[in-house]
């Protein structure tokens, strides 16, 4: 369902990154730049919400032009754009880590591990790092031995199994220790600390500054997406999300490459 509920106008605009708002080829349209200015013109905060990591926000600062905040691995920091920086960290606790590591080495076959920390990023051998993570691997060792401090998200990786299935497996082995989701089309599973999400540190922020659900719109395309989507009062998914996404969120607009959420921001702040 493309289109405008009728309600005043959001006081807080909150966006995934990728599949949402960056295009296919990796850029943010003008257009959607465009969009983004005029809610800020009006008054209205924006936020980008998503499951990168801090180390990879330097190109949206300056796409964005080093405006607003970022809430980064799926809740665990919020990162100031203006100075790039980070700002708050939620991070997991390393005894959970331990055991969710174990509970899940235990029940899967062939699953290794990668480890986001505020000051870099640590693997397995068996973990097949992105190109862009390999400038600052600080330890590759097993996932035991990196686990010696806060961690910011905690990644599990498996070569063969389907994205949904591994997750559903992972949360099955270790779901009272921490929050487990996913945010791509390979069996890799993100984890962060029990109670938080994209959504508990955008209600936090909200709070702060005296917003409430009832005036934040939000937009995603991924099951990482969810808490934030179900807790906001007006949520979006773009047409090419996940179909859990599209069934749990009422509202849809067009797809990431076709600026769907500016056209939701330009009837908004028209």
């Amino acid at each position: 369902m493309y289109g405008v509920t009728a309600s005043p106008r959001p006081r807080l605009v909150a966006t995934d990154l990728d599949g949402t708002i960056v295009r296919s080829d990796g850029t943010i349209s003008d257009r959607t730049l465009a969009a983004l200015e005029a809610v800020e013109a009006a008054g209205a905060e924006v936020v980008f919400v998503t499951g990168r990591p801090p180390r990879w926000m330097d190109k949206v600062a300056e796409v964005t032009g080093h405006h607003g905040l970022a809430i980064c691995g799926n809740g665990a920091v919020v990162y100031d754009l203006r100075a790039e920086r980070i700002v708050e960290t939620h991070p997991m606790d390393v005894t959970a880590a331990r055991k969710v590591v174990g509970l899940i080495k235990a029940e899967i076959p062939d699953v290794c591990f990668a480890v986001e920390t505020a000051t870099g990023f640590a693997h397995e051998p068996a973990y097949p790092p992105l190109e862009r993570d390999l400038s600052i691997v600080h330890a590759v060792a097993p996932v035991e031995e990196l686990l010696d401090g806060p961690v910011l998200k905690l990644l599990a990786r498996h070569a063969s199994l389907a994205p949904d299935e591994f997750l559903a497996l992972t949360r099955a082995a270790a779901g009272r220790y921490a929050e487990f989701t996913h945010s791509s089309k390979i069996a890799l599973v993100e984890i962060s600390g029990l109670g938080i999400s994209k959504a508990t540190t955008l209600a936090s922020f909200a709070a702060r500054h005296g917003i409430t659900a009832a005036e934040v719109v939000a937009f995603g395309d991924m099951p990482n997406d969810l808490p934030m989507l179900t807790w906001a009062g007006h949520p979006y998914a773009v047409a090419n999300a996940h179909p859990a996404v599209l069934k749990a969120v009422p509202n849809h607009t067009a797809g990431n490459d076709d600026d769907g959420v500016a056209l939701i921001l330009e009837k908004l702040f028209s």
